[in-house]
């Protein structure tokens, strides 16, 4: 791993303790309960930039606004996910388009509809946040994907950042062994990986901020 990529995960990991130390209420909805913000601390050194990814077979266009995934029966392991997106002169970028879209719990994507997919813009002072679940592992013909969330990033009027987002070998969901499945995918990138506080009340707290040009 690169110096860039090591400070980024040291400083991510700061953020994730941050969240763990306070806790995570949680709602009979499972949506968590109002708190006072966090401020994530800044994970961005000049020139950096988050690696890009191919977009895959499952992206579909025109998904609807919203922060929070889990609806219309999505169950699984909660992900709290929140984060930052940046120049590469580290500098907060308000109004940046996020697309997510993923997996279920059981490796499946919903082609048909919208279930765990949505799009949102970074708020005033560059941070975003999503309400989803992990993702399970799946195959796709001959092809092996780990847990993995898929996403686009745009500054307004700006290129687009097609990548993909990870999980730490010791995520527990599923039964999965997230490190072994991490090894046999091809594309899984340890720089892309999001940092993960404990798993609390079906919940893990994640941060990964967004560097792009």
């Amino acid at each position: 791993m690169d110096d860039s990529a090591s400070r980024r995960r040291i400083l991510q990991a700061g953020a994730a303790a941050g969240l763990a130390a306070v806790g995570l209420a949680v709602t009979g909805s499972g949506s968590p309960a109002s708190a006072a913000p966090l401020k994530l601390t800044q994970s961005c050194r000049d020139g950096d930039q988050t690696p890009s990814q191919m977009e895959g077979p499952f992206f579909k266009r025109n998904s609807p606004q919203r922060t929070n995934l889990v609806v219309g029966g999505v169950s699984g392991v909660l992900l709290s996910l929140r984060g930052t997106v940046y120049t590469q002169r580290c500098v907060p970028i308000p109004g940046a388009l996020l697309e997510f879209w993923q997996a279920d719990r059981y490796g499946r994507y919903d082609n048909v509809g919208y279930t765990l997919r949505g799009h949102q813009y970074s708020a005033a002072d560059g941070t975003y946040s999503l309400e989803t679940v992990v993702p399970k592992d799946y195959r796709d013909g001959a092809t092996f994907r780990t847990s993995h969330i898929h996403v686009k990033v745009q500054r307004p009027g700006g290129r687009i950042l097609t990548s993909q987002l990870y999980f730490p070998s010791t995520t527990q969901a599923y039964g999965m062994n997230v490190g072994l499945n991490n090894s046999r995918d091809s594309l899984y990138a340890r720089s892309l990986e999001i940092v993960l506080g404990p798993l609390a009340n079906n919940r893990y707290p994640g941060t990964f901020d967004f560097v792009i040009r």
